[in-house]
């Protein structure tokens, strides 16, 4: 693939948003004809080109295939395995976007343009995230794929990219905690509720919800008659987040919860 090819590919999926717009608009048709007609690869390779540059990106990335489908042997068809993943992510077919990158992965392994190939599939992951309601088995997917990015090639834009995104992720997985370790509280399901937030705490400590974490355990250890574990979790949350709300409010309540102690 060329420098500017390459260059192409990560500004577009750097800056998305723009192009994914232009994308959901005109994604072009599975079903538009592409039927087997022989051709010489660098006009099918420029058709297929020209195809993506007008937002056409299903019908460009069924003719990137039929590029390495007339010509398997020509260094075009390397170039299209990865023009072809690329377009199906823009028009949002995130599975075959990661099965098209994958193969090209399995077949070029070395090639200079696997970053890309690697931080495309963890985009396509990270794209299908879910809400906190939902399943998050694709959020560890997402997770998994941009680890790896940022393992294999630390020192790239991709990584730079990853390690940020990562972060979302991290956020999103604990707040799926949160909200299960909440309902188990108004199951009065104590001791399974203090085991969510203690996930949060102990997995996702860099996150914005140790806070509430810390409150929520407070307040599962006072519900478990566990007044010294209560203490403990106020303690550290005034330690770390002296002015959180959630500080004032445990400290009201490991102070409500002592009044109402009647001395033996």
């Amino acid at each position: 693939m060329t420098a500017k090819l390459s260059a192409r590919l990560s500004r577009a999926a750097l800056a998305g948003a723009a192009i994914l717009a232009t994308a959901a608009c005109s994604t072009g048709s599975a079903e538009e004809d592409v039927a087997y007609v022989a051709r010489d690869v660098e006009s099918l390779y420029a058709e297929a080109q020209r195809r993506l540059d007008r937002g056409n990106t299903l019908l460009a990335a069924a003719l990137f295939d039929e590029v390495e489908r007339q010509h398997p042997y020509s260094p075009w068809a390397r170039r299209a395995q990865l023009m072809s993943a690329f377009s199906y992510y823009i028009a949002r077919d995130y599975n075959k976007a990661i099965q098209n990158a994958q193969r090209f992965l399995s077949i070029h392994p070395g090639n200079k343009d696997a970053p890309y190939a690697y931080y495309l599939i963890a985009l396509s992951y990270y794209e299908q995230i879910s809400d906190v309601n939902r399943d998050q088995s694709i959020t560890l997917q997402a997770q998994t794929a941009l680890r790896e990015v940022n393992r294999r090639f630390p020192q790239t834009e991709y990584a730079a990219d990853a390690r940020l995104k990562l972060d979302l992720v991290a956020d999103h997985l604990a707040g799926k905690e949160m909200e299960i370790g909440r309902f188990y509280q108004r199951s009065g399901r104590w001791l399974a509720a203090a085991l969510r937030f203690r996930n949060v705490v102990e997995q996702y400590e860099t996150t914005s919800h140790t806070p509430e974490a810390l409150y929520r355990l407070t307040e599962s250890s006072l519900a478990l008659g566990i007044r010294e574990e209560a203490v403990k979790y106020a303690a550290v949350l005034g330690a770390n987040y002296p002015g959180s709300e959630w500080y004032e409010k445990a400290f009201e309540l490991v102070e409500d919860h002592a009044s109402d102690v009647t001395p033996s």
